[in-house]
Order: structure tokens, then C-alpha cells, then sequence
């Protein structure tokens, strides 16, 4: 895998510069809790390990992963760290104005981390970077859109946060941060209400069913969502 901030400035430029110029991969993670078993970097580790496996089968060009995000429901668990919607759209707004100046003509935008705002972020920058260069092929997806269509089928229909499916994931992933497996928990909301502290309905951190979880499962999820993405950049 090319991590860009490793290659020399004449590298880049004659990777930019390429007749066909590779696709640049933004990873974008969060620092998160994901229950009393994951690490805090789980939704950082997601989205490298799919791009190293990706890098493999594809020419990809991999910028320099964001590792902060924004956590509205998790806020106030311990060692979340959540940066406004304002920062992530205006950090991201400029690395993506940056890769194009420098020459970049296809551009993915992978995210660990699927909260709604979060999302709502990275496509508005990208939205508004497509306005100003509607040429651009710009992509934003989370790896957790393309996980989340095996819901109902293979896995439980409202599997979520810290569950089943991210356990499985990282066990695959970095067992060795695996702390345990966590217990089932379905929390419910008040509906349409905004809560200064949502933690007090899933206090354990977790949406899901982590004791279902193991590394078989996770290898066969992690590999899912590179195919689905190798099929995408192949359209792209």
C-alpha cells in the first residue's frame, strides 16, 4: 500500500502525472468507545485494514488517515473524542480542495465511522468540492454502508454499534485488542428527542449482540466489504 506522505514530492508528482491517474483513498476513522471490548480506535482500524487488503488488488493512492470524528450519541463515554461538525467539514473541505490541486481526478472518501452527522460532514464537503470541479469523480461512502446490507440476512436485522458484526470485524482485524465479548444490549430511544445524554439509554456502549461475535465472521465480513469496494473503484 501507498501511503502518500511516504513518497518523495517527485513520487507523488509522477503519480499524478500518470496518463491514468490512481485513485486517492482519504480514510477517515474515529476515536470512539465501542463497549468494554473494543478499542477506542476501532472505527480508525476498519477502514486501514479494507484499504491495505484493497491496495493489494488495485492501483491506490492512500492519503494520511483522519483519525478524529464526530461522535454525537457517544459523546459522553470515556475517551471519546468528538470534533464538531463545523471542523470535520472544513478539514475535509481542504484536503479534498488540496488532492485536486495537486492533480487528483478520482477520489474516495472511506469512513470507519457511520454516525449520520458524521456522514452528513463528509458529504457536504464533498458536495461542495464537486460544485467547484464538477469533472472531479468523487466518492463518500462508510465501509459500514456496504457491512450493513448482510443486516436481515446473515446478522441480526438491527445489529449495530460495538455488536456483533464490529466485534466480529476486529477480532479478525487486531485480536489482540479484544477485551472479552461484551454483552447483548437493544437500547431504545425516546423518539424525535434531541438528549443531552444519550449514554443513559445504552449505558454498556454497545447496539447489538457482541456475544454472537467471532473471527471467522469478521474475516468474511472484512472481505465482503474489499470486494464490494474493488467492484466500485473498478466502475469508478
Amino acid at each position: 500500500m501507498k501511503y502518500f506522505d511516504e513518497l518523495t514530492m517527485i513520487e507523488f508528482d509522477d503519480y499524478m502525472k500518470k496518463t491514468t491517474p490512481p485513485v486517492v483513498v482519504v480514510p477517515i476513522g474515529a476515536v470512539e468507545e465501542h463497549g468494554a471490548h473494543l478499542p477506542l480506535g476501532t472505527d480508525t482500524f476498519q477502514p486501514l485494514y479494507v484499504i491495505e487488503k484493497l491496495a493489494e488488488r488495485m492501483d491506490i493512492l492512500v492519503a494520511p488517515p483522519v483519525y478524529y470524528g464526530l461522535c454525537n450519541s457517544t459523546r459522553n463515554f470515556p475517551g471519546t473524542i468528538s470534533i464538531r461538525f463545523e471542523t470535520l467539514y472544513n478539514l475535509v473541505l481542504d484536503i479534498l480542495k488540496e488532492l485536486v490541486r495537486h492533480g487528483a481526478k478520482r477520489i474516495v472518501v472511506l469512513s470507519g465511522h457511520a454516525g449520520r452527522p458524521h456522514m452528513a460532514a463528509l458529504k457536504e464537503a464533498a458536495q461542495d468540492v464537486v460544485r467547484a470541479e464538477p469533472e472531479l469523480k468523487l466518492m463518500v461512502l462508510s465501509d459500514y454502508d456496504i457491512v450493513y446490507e448482510l443486516c436481515g440476512q446473515e446478522f441480526e436485522p438491527d445489529d449495530g454499534h460495538a455488536g456483533d458484526i464490529e466485534t466480529s470485524r476486529i477480532m479478525a482485524i487486531r485480536p489482540e485488542l479484544v477485551k472479552g465479548s461484551g454483552e447483548r444490549s437493544k437500547p431504545e430511544f425516546p423518539p424525535f428527542r434531541i438528549l443531552a445524554h444519550p449514554e443513559k439509554y445504552f449505558p454498556s456502549g454497545i447496539m447489538g449482540d457482541p456475544s454472537a461475535a467471532n473471527a471467522q465472521k469478521g474475516i468474511k465480513l472484512n472481505d465482503y466489504v474489499v470486494d464490494q469496494l474493488e467492484r466500485l473503484l473498478s466502475d469508478f
